[in-house]
């Protein structure tokens, strides 16, 4: 228009200054300058429609193209519903802007967007919508670094939430393994007579009645004492009459089958007398406090009572049964009253020849020597072959003697000797002779104040037994002294029971050790540490607390590799150590631990099963693959507190027949 405006002023001018003969010139020039004009002006046009970019301003050029990049890097990773896939397939889209709706073509021209929300926006917000800068987009869409940090921070939970998960499952199965394989290790020996794990426990109908009676009396006696405490004597009276007469028809009665006919009545009266008594006296805080003590009382009741039995039957340990006794007295009359030609026994050629095979049984008791003879000599292939070294006390000498002279055991060989004609055996070459003559052991041993009452005194009364006072309990430590022209020899318990032949034990390589016995470690108080004191530095030194111990009652013995590494001088060197009994308490195994440490042998656990005289648990199947049986423990076969279920072992080789047995009243 300037143009024009120009060309008009100067032909006015040209018109007023030199008239209309110059028109064609004017025509001339106006072409020149309009046709260039009208040529780029279409040219404009024609580009206009085809370059859609070019004609909007930059700012809404840059503004939405910078929000069709973020939207684009937003949904790449959405797959079907990414913005490509919408193109390719020419669907359509809305966006959400400044809380507004506005449905954006993504295929249409983006000046007709921007037209489109000019239209919508208010003139006084038009600024605020689409016409922002880059870096105020920036504050309300995330850029593809923000987003893939948020994908690594979720992909971080999932995987420490699945960690999380996976330990806590590890740690539960952990647990469950765990109780698993402590329900198994369960001991029913420990629990005993009332264990749990009973057969009885399977059905909770048994019995019912006379627990319900039971139950009855305890509240009853509960009650009892809270209408003392409120002065409700009436009520107090009524509930003892009727302890009383529940008493009576429960009597002693275990099983519901030795209830009285009274039985049923007395329950229902005590049944309504309780229900009287919840009414009047019933205070949850009495009675749990009166429950409490009760049990606690009971819980005192049983300790003594378990102590009394403790007491009582170390008591009975310790002491000789009235037949075994009478068997003794009548066996020794007899034998002294022999010439002394007759005491001899035959083959005494055998006792040193070290090919046969020697047992070695220390025992003061007659009975007990003649099972493990007779069991030996009845279970062995080549009874002629057996050689059996019996050694006694000066007591019981005779009375050993006699017995085997009226009943030799077939073709062996057997010899009796008595250890107090051992001339080499004398205190200034045994400790232990030493230590029982000193006046701490007789203090120890016979101080008349110590306590001998039902009620204390358990604890220590089993290392006061006479056997540890006797020399045949230690005379275990002097085999070589004892027999020296023999090289191998197995030693005996006279409280075991021989089931199968024994040649086998010589035919074992003992790998050049001295010892061969069979290892008691299956059970963790069977270890060192249960035998030995380990607060002592001589025994925290030498000794590992968690070393195998291992049994005496059948031993084979290398009598070669005892006397080349002087077991004899290491028993010595300990027993000396252990005057002021501050190493192990008295006994034979603890010094055996020791003096036997590295030197023993493991033999197959078949040839030795113990525990028979304390244990109620013993697989039938195992004692009876056994070779040798051991009542080891207070419940000795002889005793009547043996075990009813193992005795029957042990009895049948005795001869209740005999006439000398018969006449002290010896019977199964």
């Amino acid at each position: 228009m300037a143009i024009k405006r120009g060309v008009s002023s100067f032909g006015v001018h040209r018109n007023r200054g030199g008239g209309g003969s110059r028109f064609p010139v004017f025509t001339f020039v106006l072409i020149l300058v309009l046709a260039p004009m009208v040529f780029f002006l279409g040219r404009v046009i024609y580009s206009a429609d085809s370059i859609d970019m070019q004609d909007v301003d930059w700012r809404t050029k840059l503004a939405l193209q910078n929000v069709i990049d973020v939207i684009k890097a937003n949904t790449d990773d959405m797959g079907p519903l990414s913005l490509d896939s919408f193109r390719k397939q020419s669907f359509s889209a809305s966006w959400k802007f400044s809380g507004k709706e506005n449905e954006i073509d993504i295929n249409s021209n983006p000046s007709e967007i921007v037209e489109a929300n000019k239209q919508e926006t208010p003139k006084g917000k038009q600024d605020n919508s689409l016409d922002v800068n880059t870096d105020d987009l920036s504050q309300y869409v995330e850029t593809p670094a923000t987003l893939a940090r948020r994908k690594l921070r979720d992909k971080r939970r999932e995987t420490r939430a699945a960690g999380l998960m996976k330990q806590d499952e590890d740690v539960s199965i952990k647990l469950e393994n765990a109780a698993i394989e402590r329900s198994k290790s369960v001991d029913s020996a420990v629990l005993g007579k009332y264990s749990i794990w009973r057969k009885e426990a399977d059905n909770e109908n048994i019995d019912t009645t006379v627990r319900l009676m039971r139950d009855q009396i305890i509240m009853a006696r509960v009650y009892v004492s809270i209408a003392t405490m409120k002065n409700k004597t009436d009520m107090a009276h009524e509930l003892q009459s009727q302890i009383k007469e529940s008493q009576r028809a429960l009597g002693d009665a275990t099983t519901d089958s030795d209830l009285n006919r009274s039985a049923p009545d007395k329950i229902k009266a005590m049944g309504q007398l309780l229900s009287r008594a919840r009414d009047q006296l019933y205070n949850c805080k009495l009675v749990t406090g009166k429950l409490r003590a009760m049990l606690q009382s009971a819980d005192e009741q049983v300790r003594s009572l378990k102590k009394q039995s403790t007491f009582l039957s170390q008591l009975a340990a310790k002491t000789i049964p009235n037949g075994i006794h009478c068997l003794s007295m009548r066996l020794t009359i007899e034998y002294y009253l022999l010439s002394p030609e007759k005491r001899k026994f035959p083959r005494s050629q055998n006792l040193e020849n070290p090919s046969l095979y020697h047992y070695a049984l220390f025992s003061d008791n007659v009975l007990a020597a003649s099972v493990v003879v007779n069991s030996t000599i009845m279970n062995a292939k080549e009874p002629e072959k057996h050689v059996f070294h019996l050694v006694s006390d000066k007591l019981n000498f005779g009375a050993m003697n006699m017995w085997f002279l009226l009943n030799p055991p077939g073709k062996a060989t057997i010899h009796v000797e008595n250890v107090d004609e051992f001339k080499w055996l004398n205190s200034s070459y045994c400790p232990v002779l030493r230590q029982l003559e000193s006046s701490a052991m007789k203090e120890f041993y016979f101080k008349a104040d110590h306590h001998t009452t039902l009620s204390s005194g358990s604890s220590n009364l089993k290392y006061r037994n006479p056997k540890y006072l006797s020399m045949l309990n230690h005379l275990r430590f002097y085999l070589p002294q004892v027999y020296p022209k023999l090289n191998k020899i197995l030693f005996l318990d006279d409280d075991i029971v021989v089931q199968k032949d024994l040649t086998g034990l010589w035919k074992v390589d003992l790998k050049g050790k001295v010892n061969g016995a069979v290892e008691t470690c299956g059970e963790s108080f069977h270890r060192f540490d249960k035998y030995l004191n380990f607060s002592n530095p001589h025994i925290a030194r030498n000794f590992d607390p968690n070393a195998c111990g291992w049994a005496y009652g059948m031993n084979v013995f290398d009598l070669k590799q005892w006397k080349k590494r002087d077991i004899t001088g290491i028993y010595h060197k300990w027993q000396n150590m252990n005057e002021d009994r501050v190493l192990w308490k008295l006994g034979t195994l603890p010094p055996g631990l020791m003096t036997f440490y590295g030197l023993t042998h493991p033999l197959d656990k078949s040839w030795h099963v113990l525990g028979l005289g304390y244990n109620p648990s013993i697989d039938k199947i195992d004692i009876e693959n056994a070779a040798v049986v051991h009542y080891n423990g207070n419940m000795k076969p002889w005793l009547e507190l043996a075990m009813t279920r193992y005795r029957s072992y042990w009895v049948k080789y005795i001869k209740f027949d005999h006439p000398y047995i018969r006449g002290c009243k010896l019977s199964e």
